[in-house]
């Protein structure tokens, strides 16, 4: 009993590890980092996702007053010619808002400070940041908690697998019914509400977030075929929890859904805007 505990406790770090660095490596993961302008250290905190439901926000925390800047945009993927919008200062910061966009509608924007004669730009690639529907809480939080909990069912019968366990087939019908449950019922409900459609893995696309749910179901479903009439299949369920481990540490929302700017009208400065 004892042991079974810390196998459980071990899957559950191996779990929330693969969830952090999921996570923060992932598109949508604020681009952050700091500029050095005559001599200030400024830290930079740029979102990358955004509700489709109001314009998106740019904020730096700056509190000399001698420091202004603006924010340059376009639609992305595109040639459009860069648009630029002041940052407006509120207090201790320099304030702007990019224009809302379609559901999957991505821009490109960097910021650039100014003081004096000097000028920094932040960040030296432009942040992509995509506009994203809002799914209701009753759809996305047993969503999340059906993918978490898959995930950690996965890994415990990987290490259950090492020990010396005769049946290991209640952990992998677990893992594969959360799976089911999280990314092939409730995953295409959260889907549709943030971006208009269903499925965007194969065999309709390369979204690589159904593609690896689609990936790690599979080797749950073979693991469960060697694991028929009491076969102890060992090999198969570690290897399914391995497959599992290494899609899931995939950056999530990675190759994830993307407007066709070309089926749309051509992007319009906002008010103020100048290209």
């Amino acid at each position: 009993m004892k042991g079974s505990l810390w196998r459980w406790a071990l899957a559950v770090v191996v779990t929330l590890g693969t969830l952090v660095w999921q996570r923060a490596t992932g598109p949508t993961y604020p681009a952050r980092g700091i500029v050095k302008l005559a001599g200030q250290t400024i830290k930079m905190k740029l979102e990358r996702s955004n509700s489709t439901a109001s314009d998106q926000p740019v904020r730096v925390s700056v509190a000399d007053p001698a420091v202004n800047g603006e924010v340059i945009w376009r639609r992305y993927p595109t040639s459009d010619p860069w648009h630029v919008l002041e940052l407006k200062r509120e207090g201790g910061e320099l304030q702007a808002t990019l224009p809302r966009q379609p559901a999957a509608g991505k821009l490109e924007y960097q910021v650039r400070l100014r003081l004096g004669a000097e000028q920094a730009l932040f960040p030296q690639r432009p942040a992509i940041t995509r506009f994203r529907g809002d799914p209701p809480a009753a759809v996305l939080i047993p969503h999340i908690l059906a993918m978490f909990l898959g995930m950690l069912f996965a890994t415990c019968a990987g290490i259950e697998a090492l020990a010396p366990r005769r049946d290991l087939r209640r952990l992998a019908w677990t893992t594969l019914g959360l799976f089911l449950l999280g990314g092939f019922v409730l995953g295409p409900l959260v889907q549709h509400y943030a971006f208009g459609q269903w499925w965007t893995g194969v065999p309709f696309g390369w979204d690589l977030t159904d593609n690896k749910t689609l990936l790690a179901a599979l080797a749950w479903v073979f693991a469960l075929w060697r694991l028929r009439g009491g076969r102890s299949a060992r090999g198969a369920t570690v290897a399914a929890a391995l497959v599992t481990l290494a899609v899931f540490a995939i950056p999530h929302s990675a190759w994830g859904s993307q407007i066709d700017w070309s089926t749309l009208p051509a992007g319009q400065a906002v008010p103020g805007a100048k290209p």
